[in-house]
């Protein structure tokens, strides 16, 4: 049984099924970050599927502050800010009111692209409304207990008179720096203290203030625990970092437990999205943006990149050619598997949960054409694509074939554009010799000659059987294929590496490739 699935059977209660997710918006998202939503995404589809009352909601932790300027904002322009809370951080552009929702409205802007649409909240409105004043009081009048936690699950010493607040500084704006260390029922005392924080220094003022309606927050741990039981949570999942033993929600487990006597959501940890083996950051910049990956990627095909891999199981992204060919290769094998009855429903689900609407459970088919071809075909000089396409498709496309080619074609574009390196692109020299043809050995001379041969006798131009030819070539010869293959980039592209060399020569017309072959020689 897929994993969504089981989740949703386990799921026992009669009540609404209340499924969480949150963001700090401290940046550009991540594409990282957009396996939790997905996840999240369908888990509720699973729910409602298996006909169970289930709602959706996706917080934005807001009042967090800004403990980094990312690097690709003006560093002089922001740095002041460092400590604030991000709603109270300017926008960075005059498109939003401030910076958490500048960041959070590109973020959601991909949630639609992708179909998920959960009830969004921000915590700046929870904490002015005065939704979280009775959990602020709460909290401070346990704070022994929340010490308590800390030190047995994280072995994290908390002073004694350590409470769990951090109130906005009324001289600098802060919220970072500010540590509370008394409270008598109405107001906190609270120093914004120099030494507080590694990033940013506190002012050093001290004072009496109210608690409530917006004036602080709670640390993020305890303010986890809060929005728990604020929104009625049922189920969260978590990111591995925050779901290691003795981490932050093993953490939060045990503060709902001693402090609210409550259990606390059903929770199972997820791996990270790793770009070449590196955790993506969002302030750092590590990686590419949500939304940079959403202009590339057509919505199934990304939401398939989150689903294809269990939740347990790390994705190693990079939009490199390899990764990318791969993703939609491997999308329209399942495709293609999906019309026959004996595929299993768990490996059936991935697909099924990447489609933009799951009620029906139904996939809409269609004829694949492989995009590392039309990569290979766009760069081809005054190629006609689409009659390339037409003269290469096994049977007549239908509308909604065309579509989802042109959808690729406009994929195969961009990522030409913008991700491919220059050994991935295919530099074709058409009116002269490149001049690393100079390079090519007496050896791969040989070979030349002897493809040149065969080149003239077959008669099934096609890439396939050129590529058979192309290595029942190098052993007529006794040549190593790199050293064929490299002869070949040599002659036509005036580099050591290329695209698939059957396929290449089949774009080309066969008697300028005779013709090459000869002018080398």
């Amino acid at each position: 049984m897929f994993w969504a699935d089981k989740i949703a059977l386990d799921t026992e209660t009669t009540q609404t099924i209340i499924v969480n997710d949150s963001k700090t918006p401290s940046g550009r998202v991540h594409v990282g970050s957009l396996r939790g939503v997905v996840i999240h995404d369908v888990i509720y589809r699973a729910l409602k599927h298996a006909n169970k009352n289930v709602k959706f909601i996706y917080g934005v932790d807001d009042y967090d502050a800004l403990d980094t300027v990312p690097h690709y904002l003006d560093q002089e322009k922001f740095a002041p800010y460092l400590g604030f809370p991000l709603c109270n951080v300017p926008s960075p552009e005059d498109n939003a009111p401030d910076y958490a929702k500048f960041f959070m409205g590109e973020f959601l802007e991909v949630f639609n692209y992708l179909g998920i649409q959960p009830e969004i909240y921000y915590l700046r409105d929870k904490y002015r409304s005065g939704a979280m004043n009775q959990y602020i009081d709460t909290f401070l009048k346990n704070a022994h207990l929340v010490r308590e936690a800390y030190k047995q699950v994280s072995k994290s010493d908390r002073p004694s008179d350590w409470l769990p607040f951090h109130p906005i500084c009324e001289n600098c704006g802060k919220i970072a720096p500010t540590v509370t260390t008394d409270y008598n029922g109405k107001e906190v005392f609270y120093t914004c203290k120099p030494n507080a924080t590694s990033y940013v220094k506190g002012c050093g003022h001290s004072g009496w203030v109210s608690p409530f309606d917006g004036h602080g927050k709670l640390p993020w741990k305890v303010e986890w625990v809060a929005k728990w039981d604020l929104v009625g949570v049922n189920i969260e999942m978590a990111g591995k970092d925050h779901s290691q033993k003795g981490g932050s929600r093993d953490v939060a487990n045990s503060i709902c437990r001693k402090v609210l006597q409550k259990e606390p959501p059903f929770h199972s940890p997820y791996e990270f999205i790793l770009v070449n083996g590196t955790k993506m950051s969002s302030s750092k910049g590590v990686g590419s943006s949500a939304k940079e990956i959403a202009a590339l990627l057509p919505p199934e095909l990304l939401r398939f990149l989150m689903l294809r891999t269990p939740p347990k199981t790390v994705i190693n992204f990079s939009p490199n050619y390899e990764t990318i060919t791969r993703l939609f290769r491997d999308y329209d094998t399942l495709i293609t598997k999906s019309e026959t009855p004996d595929l299993e429903e768990k490996d059936k689900a991935p697909l099924i949960y990447s489609q933009l609407e799951t009620e029906s459970n139904q996939i809409s088919t269609y004829q694949a054409f492989d995009i590392s071809t039309l990569i290979s075909l766009l760069q081809v000089p005054h190629l006609d694509i689409e009659a390339e396409i037409i003269k290469r498709s096994p049977k007549t496309l239908t509308e909604f074939d065309w579509q989802i080619v042109r959808q690729r074609i406009n994929v195969a574009q961009k990522w030409l554009q913008d991700y491919a390196d220059e050994e991935e692109k295919l530099v074709l020299y058409l009116d002269r010799i490149p001049d690393r043809a100079q390079e090519i050995t007496e050896p791969q001379k040989i070979y030349f000659r002897k493809l040149i041969q065969n080149l003239e006798a077959i008669t099934d131009w096609e890439g396939e059987s050129l590529q058979n030819l192309i290595f029942a070539t190098t052993k007529q010869v006794e040549i190593s294929q790199k050293e064929a293959f490299q002869a070949i980039y040599f002659a036509f592209l005036g580099k050591e590496k290329g695209p698939k060399a059957g396929s290449l020569f089949s774009y080309l017309d066969k008697s300028f490739v005779l013709k090459r072959l000869n002018e080398v020689l």
